[in-house]
């Protein structure tokens, strides 16, 4: 427990300190004596008189970055199983290590988990970091960790073991293992799918904005149909709407209908979408990609890393903040650890958000 104190300001600025309580987790350590070191700079009071002229001004440089043994020791005291090894292998060519992503997914957990647990998973692979060789993969073999669960999902009347997680232990196992990238099925249960995802994907040639309006486009088009949807960057350069909904029908049903809520916006706006996903038709125009609503097909997790330029991260947003204005290359490993402290989620309301496929929805995309 902490205490931050404003005391009588001695000039125009307020002034604040900050106390330790005595509670259990209090310490009898003298921090001054035994780590004088600025947090910052790694250098002592002492350091810096000799040198006063490398002395940091906030007002025309940027912070150094914290040791780099910094985070590999708070790695280590993770409460989890989890056997680490080689955390300070360069995973991403920006900088950032084993060490940095295993700390990414610990702090943003408590947001990922609920997308992300017991869903079959299919995870993409860098065991060099991104500038090296990849690999899908969405089976238990030998070699998968114990805290990765396994589920069983039947395909052509075989039975496969799927990869799953369900708690921080298996989460955190993925950067062990050089994963980048968590893909999801729109299902927890392997007959029953539970979310529609609609990707929004442009031609190069498109501006950001015209993704931002199709994401719009289509939430007004759920909305006629009494649908609540969510919206969320794919670390890439589309968006991906994203409808939560109870988990009673088929996949036939569900392909269907997310193929008739595609093509009747497709219709509406013939000069800017498709759902034919032909190369050459697409010059100019944004493909409305329903495909990924089919069983074994995957998407991008919120809060997934991407194996893309800049560290990039698939961020939920609100509807809100999209209007406003967002710029999806500013959401990276870096710059999500502020986004998770803030006391607002974007998606705080989509576990709340209970609705189906009735009469009316159905009708409305001819099934």
């Amino acid at each position: 427990r902490f205490h931050l104190v404003r005391t009588k300001p001695s000039g125009k600025q307020d002034q604040w300190l900050l106390f330790k309580s005595h509670d259990d987790a209090a310490s009898d350590v003298d921090i001054v004596d035994e780590r004088p070191e600025s947090a910052l700079s790694g250098r002592t009071v002492e350091q810096v008189a000799e040198a006063p002229g490398r002395v940091w001004h906030s007002n025309r440089s940027k912070p150094k970055a914290p040791p780099q043994g910094d985070v590999i020791d708070l790695v280590k005291q993770l409460p989890v199983k989890v056997k680490f090894t080689n955390l300070d292998k360069l995973l991403y060519p920006e900088g950032f290590r084993k060490a940095d992503l295993v700390a990414y997914y610990a702090a943003v957990s408590s947001r990922l988990m609920p997308h992300v647990a017991d869903r079959p998973l299919t995870i993409v692979r860098y065991p060099e970091g991104r500038a090296g060789h990849s690999f899908f993969q969405k089976h238990a073999n030998q070699s998968t960790p114990a805290a990765v669960k396994r589920v069983p999902v039947t395909e052509d009347g075989k039975t496969e073991q799927y990869l799953a997680i369900d708690d921080l232990d298996g989460l955190l196992a993925l950067p062990q293992l050089g994963v980048l990238e968590l893909h999801t099925w729109v299902a927890h249960d392997p007959e029953r799918p539970d979310q529609f995802v609609f990707d929004l994907d442009p031609d190069e040639s498109l501006p950001w904005d015209a993704v931002v309006q199709a994401a719009l486009h289509m939430r007004d088009a759920l909305a006629a149909l009494e649908l609540t949807s969510f919206v969320k960057t794919t670390g890439g350069k589309g968006l991906h709407v994203v409808l939560p909904i109870t988990p009673k029908h088929d996949w036939d049903t569900h392909r269907a209908f997310a193929k008739g809520v595609s093509e009747s916006l497709a219709k509406a706006h013939p000069k800017l979408y498709l759902t034919n996903m032909r190369k050459d038709l697409r010059k100019g125009k944004l493909f409305l990609d329903y495909l990924r609503n089919g069983r074994g097909a995957t998407a991008i997790a919120p809060y997934s890393t991407r194996a893309r330029e800049g560290a990039t991260v698939a961020t939920p947003l609100s509807w809100q903040e999209l209007e406003r204005g967002v710029n999806p290359k500013d959401f990276n490993i870096r710059t999500l650890m502020k986004r998770i402290d803030a006391p607002e989620d974007p998606w705080a309301a989509y576990a709340r958000t209970k609705q189906s496929l009735g009469a009316k929805q159905r009708r409305a995309v001819g099934l």
